[in-house]
C-alpha cells in the first residue's frame, strides 16, 4: 500500500486502486477489481470481504475503526471519534481527532480531498463532486475541524480534458467564485470542460491552506488504475483514506 509522502508524522492518507492483490473475482464484468462501494449492485458479501482486507492492511499501523458514510453530494459534514453508529452517516465530509481511526469516502471521478492540521492530531476527509464543491463542502469541512488545517491532498478524480459540463455548472461556481480560468470551452455551444483540481485548490487557498499536495492523476483515462463513473456508468468505487497512527 502506498501513502502520500511529506506529511506530519503519524499521519497516512493513500487511495485504492482498481487492482488489489486480494481483489476477489466477480461475475459482473463492470464490477470486476476492488470494489468497495455496496450500492452499485455488487455481490454484498464480496464488497465486505474487500472491505475487511482494506481493515486487514491497515492493522499492522494500529488502525481498530474504519468510518463510511452514505454519499449524498451534499456539504453535510461530521465528526466522529469514538461514537458507534448502527446506521450509516448521511454526508460528503468526515472528521475526527481519534488515533487508530480510518475516515474513508468512495469516488469513481469525483474528487476526494483530505485534510489536516500541522500536529498530525486532527484529520478531515471528503467527497467533492462539482455539486459538493460549489455548495461549500470544503468550506463546511474546514469550519467543523477544531484546528486550522494547514495542508490538503487531492486523489485522483476525472481530469479537465475528459470532463464536459454544461453552462449552469461553470454559472454555479463563476457565481460564487472568481473562477473563470478554471472552465475552457467546449467544442459544442454552451459547453465547457472544467478543472476540478483548480477549483479545489482555490477554494482551499481561501481558507488558508498553501500546501496542497496530489492532483495530478485522472480516474477517466487511467484505465488501469481506477474506476470511472464516466468511462463507464456500472462501475466500482475506490476508497480514499487517511488514519492518525
Amino acid at each position: 500500500m502506498q501513502f502520500v509522502a511529506g506529511l506530519p508524522t503519524g499521519v497516512y492518507v493513500g487511495q485504492t486502486k482498481l487492482q488489489h492483490p486480494q481483489c476477489l473475482p466477480s461475475l459482473q464484468p463492470d464490477l470486476a477489481g476492488f470494489n468497495l462501494a455496496l450500492h452499485v449492485q455488487d455481490d454484498p458479501a464480496r464488497v465486505q470481504q474487500h472491505r475487511m482486507q482494506l481493515l486487514q492492511d491497515f492493522m499492522p499501523f494500529g488502525v481498530q475503526k474504519l468510518t463510511w458514510m452514505t454519499q449524498t453530494h451534499s456539504t453535510i459534514c461530521h465528526t466522529v471519534n469514538e461514537q458507534v453508529y448502527f446506521e450509516p452517516l448521511v454526508g460528503d465530509g468526515l472528521v475526527t481527532q481519534q488515533k487508530a481511526h480510518a475516515l474513508l469516502m468512495m469516488t469513481a471521478d469525483c474528487l476526494p480531498v483530505v485534510l489536516g492540521n500541522a500536529d498530525g492530531t486532527e484529520v478531515a476527509n471528503l467527497h467533492a463532486g462539482w455539486r459538493g464543491l460549489a455548495g461549500g463542502i470544503i468550506e463546511n469541512t474546514v469550519a467543523t475541524m477544531q484546528s486550522q488545517p494547514t495542508w490538503a491532498w487531492l486523489g485522483a478524480c476525472i481530469s479537465q480534458p475528459n470532463f464536459e459540463i454544461g453552462a449552469e455548472v461553470k454559472a454555479a461556481f463563476c457565481s460564487k467564485y472568481p473562477l473563470e480560468f478554471a472552465f475552457k470551452a467546449g467544442q459544442q455551444d454552451g459547453k465547457y470542460h472544467a478543472d476540478l483540481y483548480a477549483i479545489a485548490r482555490y477554494i482551499l487557498q481561501q481558507q488558508g491552506l498553501s500546501l496542497v499536495l496530489g492532483g495530478d492523476a485522472c480516474s477517466y483515462a487511467q484505465t488501469e488504475d481506477y474506476f470511472s463513473y464516466r468511462r463507464n456508468a456500472k462501475t466500482g468505487r475506490m476508497a480514499t483514506f487517511v488514519f492518525m497512527q
